[in-house]
C-alpha cells in the first residue's frame, strides 16, 4: 500500500437512540443528542476465540452482528499482530492513539500514527499489528455482520485499500471562514457531501474555538480523534479522544475547545460550522 495525497472506517454493539446519555440533567433542547464519553464505553473481546490475545472492542453506534452501519473502538495491546485473515465486509478506520500497521502479510511494517485513515477491502488477506502502550482505532462498516474469516476464503471485491498519513491530509476552509490558523478546517475522506448519502470527513477545530456544528441530517455521528472538546449537552467534563456524540434530526451541537481538536464526522449530506466569536 502507498500513502496517497488526497483525502477521497468497522469492530461491535449498541444503538444510539433519541435521548442523551445524561438526559436527566439536561434541558429539553438536548433531547435529540446522544453523548458517550470514552470513560463510559463498554469493552469486550472482539474475537473471544482468541482468548487473552483478542483485541478489545467497544460499540459507539450500530451492531456489528446485524446488517446495519456500525462504528466501534478497537483496542490492541503493544506488540499485537493478527494472523492473516479476511473480512466479509469492507471497513474504514482512523488511528486514535498508538501506531497501527494494516497490510498484506508479506509487506514490511508501515506504522500509521495518530490521525491516520485507512480502508480494508472485504475479501483481501491482511494482518493488523499494533505498537505502543495505548493502541486504539475507530472502525466503521456500512453494513454487518462483521466477520473474521480464514485467509483460504479470500476473494477479490474489486476494491483497493487506502492509507493516508496525517501529513497527506488535505485541509480546506469551510464556507464563511478566512484562511487563518484560528479558523476550522475540513478534510473530505469518502463519499460526497453534495448528495444525501453517507460521507466521512475530518473537522479540525482550533484551540479556543467557540461555536457550533449545525446538522440537518437524520444521521450525524462524531468521534473525538485528537484533543478534547466541550459539548453543551454534556456538562460533566470535557469529551476526550475516543468519545462520541450524535443526533438524529436537525440539531445544533454547541462546542468549545481549549486545545486543537480533530473530529471524525459521519453524516448524510453536508453540515455547517459556525463560530460564535
Amino acid at each position: 500500500m502507498k500513502f496517497v495525497a488526497i483525502a477521497i472506517l468497522t469492530l461491535f454493539l449498541s444503538s444510539c437512540d433519541n435521548t442523551t446519555k445524561h438526559s436527566e440533567t439536561l434541558p429539553e433542547k438536548h433531547s435529540s443528542i446522544f453523548v458517550l464519553p470514552v470513560e463510559e464505553v463498554e469493552w469486550q473481546k472482539l474475537n473471544p476465540a482468541r482468548g487473552d490475545k483478542s483485541p478489545q472492542a467497544a460499540t459507539l453506534w450500530g451492531d456489528r452482528r446485524r446488517p446495519v452501519a456500525t462504528g466501534f473502538l478497537a483496542k490492541f495491546v503493544d506488540g499485537f499482530s493478527s494472523p492473516p485473515h479476511i473480512h466479509n465486509a469492507t471497513y474504514r478506520a482512523v488511528v486514535i492513539s498508538g501506531q497501527i500497521h494494516n497490510d498484506d502479510p508479506k509487506a514490511e511494517k508501515m506504522w500509521m500514527p495518530e490521525g491516520s485513515f485507512w480502508t480494508q477491502p472485504k475479501g483481501e488477506v491482511h494482518i493488523t499489528a499494533a505498537k505502543g502502550p495505548d493502541n486504539i482505532a475507530l472502525v466503521e462498516i456500512d453494513s454487518g455482520p462483521y466477520l473474521v474469516l480464514s485467509k483460504e476464503e479470500k476473494f477479490d471485491s474489486g476494491e483497493r485499500p487506502i492509507n493516508i498519513d496525517p501529513s497527506n491530509i488535505i485541509w480546506q476552509y469551510p464556507m464563511g471562514f478566512s484562511r487563518s490558523d484560528k479558523s476550522p478546517k475540513i478534510a473530505y475522506l469518502w463519499g460526497s457531501i453534495y448528495t444525501n448519502e453517507s460521507n466521512g470527513t475530518f473537522l479540525k477545530l482550533p484551540a479556543g474555538f467557540k461555536g457550533s456544528i449545525i446538522s440537518k441530517s437524520d444521521e450525524f455521528r462524531a468521534v473525538v480523534i485528537n484533543g478534547e472538546i466541550n459539548h453543551e449537552a454534556y456538562s460533566s467534563s470535557q469529551l476526550k479522544k475516543g468519545s462520541y456524540f450524535s443526533s438524529i434530526k436537525d440539531t445544533e451541537h454547541v462546542l468549545s475547545t481549549q486545545t486543537e481538536t480533530i473530529l471524525y464526522i459521519r453524516t448524510k449530506g453536508e453540515y455547517q460550522v459556525k463560530s460564535s466569536h
